[in-house]
Parts: structure tokens; C-alpha cells; sequence
């Protein structure tokens, strides 16, 4: 009997583990949705960070609970077994499930509060300041002359841009857009642009990444149309209020 009720937590154990990976994966399957418009070469930064994330915090974190706490966590809140079952599995009382999964859950909380990253705000670099000042001043000649003669442009499930007069006409179709505003922000480390669609609006909607050669825009990936990609993701604007600093600019 203990042989197999080794095996069978090892068994509920890996299951547990699986399932928390594979719920982590499943709450990015949406950004799966606009990953068929990037070439394999160059995988969506932002899909991949957050997916990697996801996967890091979900597993690290669970496993810095006691074993105790872990293994009734997993059979309790994971796989959804019974108090009893528990109990009879762990060879414990009622009882003392409840009481390792009251202290478990608690300190799990903790870890999480404990190891949430504070945002940090981190300085913008000049090309990112070079755009935005010159989109928040709707000087698009500008902003094309920064193209690099191969750009790529991907926006959600439209058809790839690619080269500078067809990317050139990504300014002509933000022109029509009155109101919209970008400001320097950071998502998960990496330097990215706010979009906001008016300079009152307390939030941004979306975000750009830009990716640059040589001084020259190489590569745009524009989330107006997928912003469920980034929705959750911790975005910090740059030092400084650039929205009212770009502002005094343009």
C-alpha cells in the first residue's frame, strides 16, 4: 500500500505540473491567433516573453511552497480531489488537509506579493524618442525617411509589409486617426512605444515595438488589432511624463 500510494502522488504530482504548464500556455493560445503572420526566423517578442513568463511564474513560485503544502494544493486545487481522498492519499487527518492547505494558500499569496516585480521606469533610448516626437507631431515625411529600404510591417492578421513605400503607407493610415498620441514605455524589460488614442485617456490601449539596423527602422509590429496580446502585461511609461513633455515639444 505505501508503494502505490508513492505512485500514485508521483503520478497526481507530474499530472498537477502538466496541467500548471498547460494552463499557462492556454491563457496565451489567443496570441496563437496572430502568430501565422510572422515568418518562423522572427517570432513575436512580445508572444514569446509573456508565454515564457507565464510558464516561469505559474511552476517557480508553486514549487517554493513546503512539500506538504504543495502536494494538498495540487491534489485539492488542481486536480480537484475530495478532503477525504487527500487525507487518505497523504496519510492524514481531515483535519490536518485543511489546515495545510489554509497554511499553503496563504503562503502562496505571500510568494506571490513578495516577488511581484515594483515597475521600474528606465530612461528612453533616442531612436524611441526620435519617433515618438515625430508621430506626436504628425511629421510622417520624418518618420518615413527613418525607414530602412527592407522594413517589415506586421499588424494582427493583415498581410506582412514589407519595403518602405508600402510600410510608408502605415503613416498615411495612422494621419486619418485624430487624437492618437504615443509616449516611450517598457513591457517586460524591453522598450516599446504607448499608444494612446487620446492625451486624456489615463491608459494606454496598445503598444509598437520597433526593432532598428543601423540607425533605420527595420522591423514594426503594431498591436492595434491584436491588443489582447499584451492586455495583461505589465507596461510602465518611461521616466518622466513624456506626454506632456512631447507635447511642449511639438
Amino acid at each position: 500500500m505505501p508503494t502505490l500510494r508513492a505512485w500514485l502522488f508521483r503520478v497526481a504530482h507530474n499530472r498537477a505540473l502538466d496541467l500548471l504548464r498547460g494552463r499557462a500556455v492556454r491563457a496565451a493560445e489567443p496570441i496563437e491567433a496572430a502568430a501565422h503572420v510572422a515568418d518562423d526566423a522572427t517570432p513575436d517578442p512580445a508572444e514569446t516573453l509573456m508565454r515564457q513568463e507565464a510558464i516561469k511564474m505559474a511552476v517557480s513560485r508553486f514549487t517554493e511552497l513546503p512539500v506538504l503544502q504543495r502536494s494538498v494544493i495540487i491534489l485539492k486545487d488542481v486536480l480537484d480531489e475530495s478532503l477525504a481522498d487527500i487525507a487518505a492519499l497523504l496519510d492524514l487527518t481531515v483535519d490536518s488537509v485543511k489546515a495545510h492547505l489554509a497554511r499553503g494558500r496563504e503562503r502562496l499569496r505571500a510568494i506571490n506579493m513578495a516577488t511581484e516585480p515594483q515597475p521600474v521606469a528606465k530612461p528612453t533610448s533616442e531612436a524611441v524618442a526620435r519617433y515618438v516626437t515625430l508621430f506626436n507631431q504628425r511629421d510622417w515625411e520624418g518618420l518615413r525617411a527613418l525607414l530602412a529600404g527592407d522594413v517589415k510591417l506586421h499588424q494582427g492578421t493583415y498581410p506582412v509589409r514589407v519595403g518602405a513605400k508600402d510600410v510608408g503607407m502605415f503613416f498615411s493610415i495612422y494621419a486619418t486617426f485624430e487624437g492618437v498620441w504615443l509616449a516611450p514605455a517598457w513591457l517586460e524589460g524591453r522598450e516599446v512605444i504607448a499608444v494612446f488614442e487620446s492625451r486624456t485617456d489615463p491608459k494606454p490601449s496598445y503598444v509598437m515595438w520597433l526593432e532598428w539596423s543601423e540607425g533605420k527602422i527595420s522591423f514594426i509590429r503594431d498591436y492595434r488589432y491584436v491588443r489582447y496580446v499584451v492586455v495583461d502585461a505589465e507596461l510602465v511609461l518611461a521616466a518622466g511624463d513624456e506626454r506632456d513633455r512631447l507635447a511642449g515639444e511639438a
